[in-house]
């Protein structure tokens, strides 16, 4: 039985930035496991512990040297391995040389078979785990990666770190790990916090570790959190009904902020609540890292959330120096937006002039000029009325108008938001306000759609154009690169058409490159929009495989060629549905719409000579006939169910024709006909979905 002892390495340096924290906590657990496994090393249970001054692993149960190994392995026979003077032969040798020993070092003895073989023994000593440990602490410690951040050095040192390290504690049991990295040797001290902790801390063993830690008011990341939302449940509740806005990605950032968390409210001046409360809460967000509080009905209140790292007993100096930081910030921001009051939205328009939005495809300028028109066709084709139209233009004009605003250009965020805010003061009708403020939307999968009409028309045109624009460009998203953003213009594209099935896509697509060819920019129209159809039948596959759709329904409606979304999907879903309900028919018709398919010579046509058909091929032909024309009359009222049961009807003739008719008769003018007649029924499938991949699956 392997001796056990607990195992700590805790790497202490300056504050580090709360993302390379968080990056660096999932890698050093799964480094220490990777190398206590590839060492041989028994351990327990690993915990990284974290903090803005620290990043700590502590494993318990950690073996105290590597397992003894003994490794037989077996050769060939020993006739083979042996020659007739008991001199080892190439095979031997080349068994030996790949085991690691020499070929005096084979024994040889008879296995369960009764046979005699030579086999290859390795006993491994068990290593004492101490250096080892050593070796993997400096390892590890050199092997964190720091994606986006520039590692630092510190005085003389040629070895970096995210931030200077100041100490190292390693401990194996009550034993000093000898450690070194830099300037920095190893010891069996930590250090607390930087107020209420000061000094070093010994840790005796690492099964106190955490105990020292919060006796020098240091608490775990899942402690800090903890802490944190108990006290935001309690302001919460004293205000009656209040809600904390505590986005995800900035309350990780305030939990790796702090070492003994102590929450507390501030208020800035009744005046700011004039002043739009996006910009107030992103500058509360993502300049303070402060967290909103809204009351009972929804409405921004004066106050905010702080969380403290300082002394509590002087908690009253930590909301005076905070709120002295917010009222700066936010009489900038008054500033900002009461200047930009004062200019007209479409002197911001003209400015655009001046802003590239992509050196081949121009200014955001000539950008707007292209949304006009087409958001003005989509408009169009939806069948708007003439004020819907007019709306949808003046929207799509000032749509990029607060790009060049003084608030935009601080609050970087809040574009489109903003111009909201300024068409809405300057009396714009209040569906142009809204679209101008919702054109960006959705801005990812799952996002809210833009919520009018109007909203809908400017956000398509804006995410079509840049789509278009940059294949047209030869610039279309490659491996990770997509600078603009198109697949996710994409996704946003494909979630307004679905609530607008009247607008064409294909329409949509040869529209936008027309406006980019009449802006004078030159390239093959016809294979670009090739490739444009193609780029959105992928995503669509992709969209309706997240839909639970199966992979061979996905091909089959794919390969008829639609791309407009919601027919797509309509089509995808109803025609899973009926194999779900129908699976036997629908597996049948497959095969036997693969076996027409690959009888079928497509150069003979459909024409049939009705005069020379026998009773099975004159029931298809009957079956065919009406088959096409309700698939025709499903697909043009859109009722892809009706489609589908159409082609199920089929089913039976076409069985009865392979059973009873031999189609490569010896007769050419029957053997013709036959080929004729499935061509017809081939054809009636050509604008549901191509069936016949239904057959090629599992």
């Amino acid at each position: 039985m392997i001796e056990t002892k607990d195992f700590l390495l805790e790497i202490g340096c300056e504050e580090m930035p709360s993302s390379p924290l968080i990056h660096a906590t999932k890698q050093l657990g799964e480094l220490i496991a990777s190398g206590l496994g590839e060492a041989g090393i028994s351990h327990g249970k690993l915990r990284v512990i974290s903090s803005p001054r620290r990043l700590a692993v502590l494993v318990f149960g950690v073996g105290t040297r590597t397992r003894e190994v003994h490794e037989t392995k077996r050769g060939p026979a020993a006739s083979i391995a042996f020659d007739s003077d008991g001199n080892p032969t190439k095979a031997a040798c080349g068994f030996a040389r790949k085991n690691g020993i020499k070929p005096d070092r084979l024994v040889r003895h008879d296995d369960a078979d009764g046979k005699e073989y030579v086999f290859a023994e390795k006993n491994i000593p068990a290593k004492p785990a101490m250096p080892i440990l050593s070796d993997l602490c400096e390892a590890v410690i050199a092997g964190l990666e720091w994606p986006n951040y520039r590692s630092q050095r510190w005085g003389s040192e040629h070895v970096s770190f995210v931030r200077p390290i100041r100490w190292i504690c390693a401990l194996f049991g009550h034993d000093v790990i000898p450690v070194t990295y830099g300037d920095v040797q190893s010891s069996n001290f930590t250090f607390g916090h930087r107020v209420l902790g000061k000094g070093a801390r010994v840790v005796s063993e690492p099964s106190v570790y955490e105990k020292v830690l919060e006796d020098a008011h240091v608490l775990s990341a899942e402690k800090r959190a903890k802490v944190i939302r108990a006290g935001i449940a309690k302001v919460e509740e004293e205000r009656g009904g209040a809600h904390v806005d505590t986005p995800k990605r900035t309350f990780e950032e305030v939990v790796n902020l702090c070492e003994w968390p102590t929450v507390l409210v501030g208020k800035f001046d009744e005046e700011f609540l004039a002043v739009p409360h996006e910009i107030i809460c992103e500058s509360m967000l993502t300049n303070q890292r402060y967290f909103p509080i809204y009351d009972a009905h929804g409405d921004l209140t004066r106050e905010f959330v702080i969380v403290g790292n300082g002394d509590p007993r002087y908690s009253a100096t930590i909301v005076d120096g905070n709120e002295r930081v917010i009222r700066a910030r936010l009489d900038d921001a008054k500033f900002f937006y009461q200047e930009d009051l004062k200019v007209p939205m479409d002197d911001f328009v003209e400015r655009l002039d001046k802003v590239i939005f992509q050196e081949r495809l121009g200014t955001v300028r000539q950008k707007t000029a292209r949304l006009e028109t087409i958001a003005s066709d989509i408009a169009n084709q939806a069948g708007a009325s003439a004020v819907e139209v007019e709306h949808t233009a003046r929207a799509a004009h000032l749509a990029k108008a607060d790009l060049v605003s003084q608030t935009v250009v601080e609050f970087t965020n809040q574009q489109g938001v903003m111009g909201g805010y300024f068409a809405q003061a300057a009396g714009e009708p209040d569906d142009v306000a809204e679209a101008i403020r919702d054109h960006y939307r959705p801005r990812f999968a799952g996002d809210a759609l833009p919520g009018g009409f109007v909203g809908k028309c400017v956000a398509l045109a804006d995410k079509i154009d840049t789509i278009c624009g940059m294949f047209a460009i030869g610039e279309p998203p490659t491996g990770s690169a997509d600078p603009f953003a198109v697949r996710r213009a994409a996704i946003g594209v494909i979630a307004i058409l679905r609530t607008l099935p009247e607008v064409s896509l294909p329409k949509l697509i040869e529209f936008s490159l027309a406006t980019l060819t009449g802006q004078g920019i030159n390239f093959d129209a016809e294979a670009v929009s090739a490739d444009i159809r193609r780029f959105f039948a992928s995503r669509l596959a992709t969209i309706a495989k997240g839909e639970h759709i199966s992979p061979d329904t996905i091909a089959a409606v794919s390969a008829v060629g639609v791309i407009d979304p919601a027919e797509f999907l309509a089509r995808a879903h109803v025609l899973e549905d009926a194999r779900a309900q129908r699976p036997e028919i629908f597996e049948d018709l497959a095969a036997a719409y693969t076996r027409a398919a690959h009888l079928a010579d497509s150069s003979l046509g459909t024409e049939i000579n009705e005069a020379i058909l026998g009773d099975a091929e004159r029931a298809l032909l009957k079956a065919c006939t009406s088959g096409q024309e309700n698939v025709k009359m499903a697909l043009t009222k859109g009722d892809y169910a009706g489609a589908c049961d159409a082609l199920a009807d089929l089913k039976e003739p076409i069985d009865r024709f392979f059973d009873d008719v031999l189609v490569m008769d010896e007769d050419t003018g029957l053997r013709e006909n036959r080929l004729r007649l499935l061509n017809r029924f081939a054809s009636v499938f050509t604008d549901v979905a191509d069936i016949g991949a239904l057959s090629r699956k599992k």
